[in-house]
């Protein structure tokens, strides 16, 4: 049994001899020691400060900064550089970490004011011989001497009343502009004299250090509140709450060696070098390696927690096990190496922690570990009625006020512009095919009214409102067997349909009241991916083949050169008769009708012939293109318009505010400007056609359908079958498309709930079928846009690094608006009827494409096309075999097509549905062929049946390790225990310190590269200890850290 007082168990642990071992644990190990509490530190900004002389005035320029990547002040020019990546001279890294080493660390210390502090550091280097007494007051007034910044220089401001003016790190804390009253360099000395009076007199000062804050989160509202008058422009590039340190550095004439001091305070951090004239080269080099290791993540963070001396060099070490040195004649260190696009992860860095220090070792994360949503809770099955709903009720309804809240920003406004746009073409055209399916029973008029009565309450009531419903293919095709069904059987297809819907809509209540949800976590990635990539190719194939129908509308004149010619004329193509009336009735030539059941062919305009079926016949006849090309360009300029605009976000030109919002008004400007040019040019192109008075299409029909109208009793339990099919259609197609919008990829924070969207969804289809409306049901490619049209990225971002995509805008606003409009639309058919049809066929495409583009089927399909030392770094390629990968997209291309025959086939195309859950069943046969390994990178891990025996059996082999811990709070004494593997020691926080003693007992093949390069390099080379004639004989450093 070992003791170890609760005070400081763990400084008393590593100076007791008998824990001497612990010196041979690497320098990672002990930092992560230092950083087992995982509380999270502010963001630093690091600026460095140089010494400048101008005649007889000295003064603290701005030279550098870093946020994450380094800025330089250009020489002569005046302005920041471009940010980079800091490359370091290996020999700063030692030098620096030698500055620490040797100098004088001064932690917790008690200064509450700049004078205070100033006056501690001058006694501190006096005490321990670093600096003579007659030199403090000179060093004294040198760090009294004035800062200015580089924003400053260039607006002018650099004329000796820049501290007056106040600086930007007034904001940050930054010890070189701590507070009006102490930025000027007189101010500073008048405060210093203050405290050596009041010293004298046994008074304590009054000057007090500003309070630590925090950066205003929004400082365009509040600097008129304040009096910071620095860069408000750079100070939006910080994160909320940063804090900043300074890195002093300067050539003085009376010192005859360097003073070195590093000092971590509320401000936060100050870093001082002064020394002889003549190495400013060497000085700022050090400079530079101070202020990269402070914009490290692992050093910052040791910074925030040192408690010595020893902790700062543990940093510098770790820093220095994981450095990267490039060869001097392979790459020159002068050039600038540009920021990454993705900042790696420096988890890796922190894994030994999780085995060192946690009460159970961090589980590794095991290869039959379940990921993506297979484990969401929300999909875990409750075993009690409806208790799937009733959580996904208390999930949501704490986040209910926010999702009206959160909308109330433009970004809200442009998604409605573009999803406007994008669901009211789809629908007049859904309701034009319906139109034609069912002989005018559902056409564009009930389609819109469908939209608004079930968006609107979809969204309102949803789980997951940013999922878009919409009419489906399948849906089209369910329509149309049902209608030819009533039709053969002389059933009244309205009446048979709602009681289709009834079954259908109890059917979903069951499955909601039995958890039935939760069978989507079968659903993987697998099947996710083929279904959105399938609709997705569907948008880009329809919006082509719909402009290449326009051929079928194509102006054409009769023009007979000679006699003999026979003209042109328009005549029937043998289709049946009742087709052709309706689409005569669809398109509004009435004057082409005879007696309501015939079309008279020869009062058919040539151009319209092919519209109604007819096919034209004679020499004479010659079609005009126009109408076709200026399609093209319309809907190849908006999807180019589209394309760009929105790209242009990231892009080098004009503000960010003005690149923000033309990036999230892309597809509205685009619809804008190509429509512009439509009316320019004056071609009949052809024009969205919203229908003007709201009433129902076919005079036989009103807005409530009766129960039976004329159909016999047993149509009510007929309906049941055809109810079972639609029941499985809408399933897959609601929750496949949900499971997409709630990847983890999303970030989304708000939760799901699949048996609440279920339980609408049902709610909503028992009134579509009193009303005689379409069923709507979640649309893929349209979700998948409107949750990308939302996506948020961070405000303040260093210089030079890539936006951080940080979730989505949840909100219900822009979907409950958009069917708002939808509705509405009859009201605007002025307006509406100006957009020509081709712009919309562009809007198609865009969608399509944009919703492949996050699509890792897609991705692996061009890597067929691609030489392997251009394919990307991802986390499959690293851990998975190119062949397998191959493979495994040549079986996901292969179902995707059995998919697209499937659907294609009009015969089939009603077994669509079915073919999903067959994918599922592909997807579990796999497993036989591919290695779960490889299943794990390339897919993500279905439910297993056997789950709880696998953690039965992990919780038998663990029990071996289970220990018992005594603390006795009253003596203040911790008992460690020891077992077989481990040394088992708590802390007061009540967290355990877990350490193999075989990193105790066995001697470290560890090397710590700094003591082993200060015992190997020669002595002109090493930097010394002890007082040598060199460059940087005795340095001093001191730290300072103030309660």
């Amino acid at each position: 049994m070992i003791n170890l007082h609760s005070c400081d168990e763990y400084s008393q642990w590593k100076l007791t001899k008998r824990w001497t071992t612990i010196n041979q644990i690497p320098p990672s190990t002990r930092v992560m020691f230092l950083l087992k509490e995982k509380n999270e530190m502010p963001a630093l900004f690091t600026e460095m400060n140089e010494l400048n002389r101008s005649g007889r005035m000295e003064e603290w320029r701005e030279t550098a900064r870093w946020v994450k990547f380094e800025e330089d002040v250009e020489e002569g020019g005046n302005r920041w550089s471009k940010p980079h990546v800091a490359t370091l001279s290996l020999h700063s890294l030692f030098q620096l970490r030698s500055c620490l080493l040797n100098g004088v660390v001064l932690i917790d210390s008690l200064a509450n004011s700049m004078a205070e502090l100033t006056e501690e550091l001058l006694d501190k280097l006096v005490e321990n011989n670093q600096l003579e007494e007659c030199e403090k007051d000179e060093v004294r007034a040198v760090l009294s001497r004035r800062h200015t910044h580089q924003y400053e220089q260039a607006r002018g401001l650099g004329n000796g009343n820049s501290g007056s003016q106040g600086g930007f790190l007034n904001a940050v804390r930054s010890i070189s502009d701590i507070g009006k009253t102490f930025s000027h360099g007189r101010n500073l000395m008048k405060a210093a004299e203050e405290v050596e009076e009041r010293h004298n007199k046994g008074q304590s000062p009054n000057l007090q250090l500003p309070k630590v804050g925090s950066i205003p989160k929004d400082i365009s509202r509040e600097n008129s509140q304040c009096e910071i008058k620095g860069n408000l422009h750079f100070m939006k590039k910080l994160p909320h709450g940063a804090e900043a340190s300074s890195v002093l550095i300067g050539e003085v004439d009376f010192l005859s060696h360097h003073i070195t001091a590093f000092v971590p305070l509320p401000t936060r951090f100050i870093f001082l070098l002064l020394g002889p004239s003549g190495h400013s080269a060497q000085y700022r080099e050090i400079g530079r390696a101070i202020a990269t290791l402070m914009s490290d993540e692992i050093f910052h963070d040791v910074a925030y927690k040192a408690r010595d001396r020893t902790d700062l060099l543990d940093g510098v070490d770790e820093f220095l096990d994981q450095v990267t040195v490039l060869p001097p004649g392979e790459w020159d260190p002068n050039i600038r190496i540009e920021p990454p696009n993705i900042i790696p992860s420096q988890d890796k860095r922190k894994q030994p922690s999780q085995l060192l220090l946690s009460e159970t070792p961090a589980p590794k994360k095991d290869e039959n570990e379940e990921e993506g949503h297979g484990n969401d809770p929300a999909l875990k099955r409750t075993g009690k009625l409806f208790g799937g709903l009733i959580l996904d009720l208390k999930r949501k309804l704490p986040w209910y006020p926010s999702d009206f809240t959160d909308s109330l920003n433009l970004q809200c406004i442009a998604t409605f512009c573009f999803m406007y746009f994008a669901l009211l073409a789809p629908i007049v055209t859904f309701g034009g095919l319906l139109e034609e399916a069912t002989h005018q029973r559902m056409a564009a008029m009930e389609n819109l009214f469908g939209g608004a009565i079930c968006g609107i309450l979809y969204h309102f009531f949803s789980g997951q409102p940013l999922t878009i419903i919409g009419s489906t293919g399948p849906v089209l095709v369910f329509e149309t067997i049902v209608f030819d069904l009533c039709s053969s059987m002389n059933l009244d297809y309205l009446s048979f349909r709602l009681w289709i819907h009834v079954w259908t809509a109890a059917i979903l209540f069951v499955m909601v009241m039995t958890d039935a949800s939760s069978l989507v976590s079968y659903i993987t990635r697998f099947t996710e991916e083929s279904f959105a990539t399938l609709i997705a190719v569907i948008f880009i194939y329809e919006a082509i083949m719909k402009l290449l129908k326009i051929k079928e509308q194509l102006d054409v004149i009769d023009f007979s050169v000679n006699a003999s010619m026979r003209g042109c004329q328009c005549i029937s193509n043998n289709v049946p008769m009742e087709k052709v009336v309706v689409a005569a009735h669809r398109l509004g030539w009435n004057d082409v009708i005879i007696n309501g059941t015939s079309v008279d062919y020869s009062a058919v305009e040539l151009g319209r012939c092919k519209s109604l079926y007819g096919t034209l016949e004679g020499d004479g006849c010659h079609i005009i293109y126009d109408k076709l090309l200026m399609s093209l360009v319309l809907m190849l300029g908006t999807f180019f318009f589209a394309i760009t605009f929105k790209r242009m976000r990231n892009s080098r030109y004009f503000p960010t505010r003005i690149r923000g919002v033309v990036s999230d008004f892309a597809v509205m400007i685009s619809i804008i400007i190509m429509t512009s040019v439509d009316m320019y040019v004056g071609i009949n192109t052809p024009k969205l056609n919203v229908p003007s008075t709201f009433r129902p299409t076919w005079y036989g029909r009103g807005w409530f359908i009766p129960p039976f109208n004329g159909n016999p009793l047993w149509t009510v339990p007929a309906a049941f079958i055809p109810a079972l099919l639609a029941c499985i259609l809408i399933f897959m197609d609601q929750q496949i498309t949900t499971v997409i919008v709630n990847r983890k990829e999303n970030k989304l924070k708000k939760g799901c709930g699949y048996h609440l969207d279920l339980f609408v969804l049902s709610c909503l289809i028992l009134i579509v079928g009193f009303l005689g409306l379409p069923i709507y049901v979640a649309a893929t490619v349209l979700s998948i846009n409107h949750v990308n049209s939302l996506r948020v990225e961070s405000d303040s971002r260093a210089p030079g690094e890539v936006a951080q995509f940080i979730g989505v805008r949840e909100q219900r606003v822009t979907g409950i608006i958009t069917f708002l409009f939808i509705g509405l639309s009859v009201l605007m058919t002025r307006f509406l009827s100006h957009i020509p049809m081709p712009v919309l066929y562009g809007v198609f495409l865009y969608m399509g494409i944009a919703a492949l583009g996050g699509i890792q089927l897609f991705d692996r399909i061009l890597l067929l096309f691609m030489p392997m030392k251009y394919q990307p770094d991802t986390i499959y390629i690293r851990h998975v075999p190119i062949s397998v990968i191959h493979k495994f997209t040549f079986c996901q291309v292969a179902c995707l097509g059995i998919l697209w025959t499937v659907k294609s086939i009009k015969k089939t195309s009603i077994a669509f549905p079915i073919m999903l859950v067959v994918m599922v069943a592909v997807r579990k046969l796999m497993e036989k062929f591919f290695s779960e390994k490889d299943l794990k990178y390339l897919d993500d891990k279905m439910p297993d049946f056997h789950l709880r025996k696998k953690e039965d059996l992990s919780k038998t082999q663990s029990i071996g390790e289970d220990i018992e811990i005594d603390l006795d709070q009253n003596q203040g004494t911790i008992h460690a225990v020891k077992t077989e593997a481990h040394l088992h020691i708590p802390t007061n926080d009540g967290s355990i310190i877990k350490i193999p003693l075989a990193a105790l007992q066995q001697p470290s093949h560890n090397i710590n590269i700094s003591k082993e390069m200060d015992k190997k390099l020669p002595t002109a080379t090493r930097i010394p200890e002890e007082d040598e004639e060199n460059i940087l004989e005795d340095e001093d450093a001191i730290m300072i850290k103030l309660k």
